[in-house]
């Protein structure tokens, strides 16, 4: 049976982090903790926020973490909810990309129930024991890729090093404030990772399994928006439409993929697990020619033409059959990625052959690896990083 709720409060244009203040009245919250990283402190964007909550509301006091890492740890959400419950904090703010949103999804876990975090994993059982106590979170990205913002999960490091998800409605955030403006500063490097990463989201939500018509529909127009418009606002940072048009995109994967990734996530999540240094968005690029050629021999795949229409969403025109749409989508990835200065393969990026078995294992354990059209076996997996080497 698929679930279809979409719930979110969702605002997109540029300047709305003007509105920061009311929503969080909105939503009760008088004590927020902001949680961000250093490297949106560092570039003025924690200003603009603070500078929001700073006239005449409710807000009674403002505390703040700034030490998310990069791929978020359990190490940092414990940091953080000392932080919280030591400022007597009564719900979150994060600002930031998809590490900070997720981070604060943690915390909003760990300072309301008890235990350690991995008791609240998805491949842990842990959904169902994620309550509506959870603290309050509005969201505020500051890039085009996660989609985080308008999603019920979470991706977190746990202290055993597994990379595990965290599921539940109740860590939807209450209101999403999509903020253009706060990504024309976005270096180009970190404009084409993450917006790969939106179109990871849309191709692989698009090709799963499950039936979900209104998400196809969002993920397919998400991915013609992040396809048409990735390479302008990674070149030309400061192109208007292109990133609120990547933002768009990326919130839409985001909305779409409560329908299910697959086999592109289960590995770049188990990857970096192994390797927390590599950016979660270049390893979806990395993986999506393998992944989408070996979809093309699923039969839900080629019985909805879902290769022949992700084509025609890319502009590679019309096509009758499944594998050859496969191969040109396959071509065009790969060939997009080198126009945008992302790596050549996962070899360019340090990844060794010794750590397939240790890759291969985390990636049949995810929580995406299910819904993926085509079950992948151990062997299958190894290709696929064969390829992608």
């Amino acid at each position: 049976m698929s679930q279809i709720l979409y719930l979110t409060n969702i605002q997109i244009d540029f300047g709305v982090l003007s509105t920061l203040s009311d929503i969080c009245q909105q939503n009760k919250i008088s004590r927020p903790l902001v949680v961000t990283d250093a490297g949106v402190r560092a570039v003025g964007i924690l200003d603009k926020a603070l500078a929001a909550l700073n006239h005449p509301t409710a807000i009674e006091h403002v505390a703040v973490f700034d030490q998310t890492p990069s791929n978020p740890t359990e190490a940092a959400v414990r940091e953080a909810v000392a932080l919280y419950q030591a400022q007597r904090c009564d719900g979150l703010i994060a600002v930031g990309g998809g590490s900070s949103i997720d981070c604060a999804k943690g915390v909003a876990i760990a300072a309301t129930h008890p235990g350690p975090l991995k008791t609240y994993a998805t491949i842990e059982g842990g959904s169902p024991k994620i309550t509506a106590a959870v603290a309050p979170l509005i969201a505020v990205p500051t890039t085009a890729g996660t989609g985080s913002e308008v999603a019920r999960g979470a991706i977190v490091i746990v202290d055993d090093g597994r990379k595990l998800g965290f599921h539940s409605w109740h860590l939807m955030p209450k209101a999403a404030l999509l903020d253009p403006e706060l990504t024309l500063g976005l270096p180009a490097a970190l404009t084409a990772a993450t917006g790969m990463d939106a179109i990871a989201h849309c191709m692989e939500t698009f090709m799963a399994a499950p039936f979900n018509p209104p998400a196809d529909g969002i993920a397919l127009d998400g991915l013609t928006r992040g396809w048409a418009h990735i390479e302008r606002a990674t070149h030309d940072g400061q192109d208007r439409d292109a990133r609120l048009n990547m933002m768009s995109a990326s919130m839409q994967g985001a909305m779409a993929f409560q329908k299910g990734l697959g086999c592109v996530h289960s590995l770049s999540h188990s990857l970096g697990g192994v390797n927390p240094r590599l950016h979660h968005g270049t390893l979806n690029a990395m993986f999506l020619p393998a992944v989408v050629r070996f979809n093309a021999h699923a039969p839900s795949v080629q019985k909805d033409q879902r290769m022949q229409r992700m084509a025609y969403a890319m502009n590679l025109g019309h096509m009758d059959d499944a594998h050859q749409a496969a191969q040109s989508i396959a071509t065009a990835i790969v060939a997009m990625n080198q126009r945008l200065g992302l790596a050549t393969g996962l070899a360019a990026l340090g990844v060794q052959e010794a750590w397939f078995d240790k890759i291969i294992a985390g990636a049949m354990a995810d929580h995406c690896h299910k819904t993926n059209p085509r079950i992948a076996t151990a062997q299958d997996y190894r290709q696929m990083l064969l390829d992608s080497m």
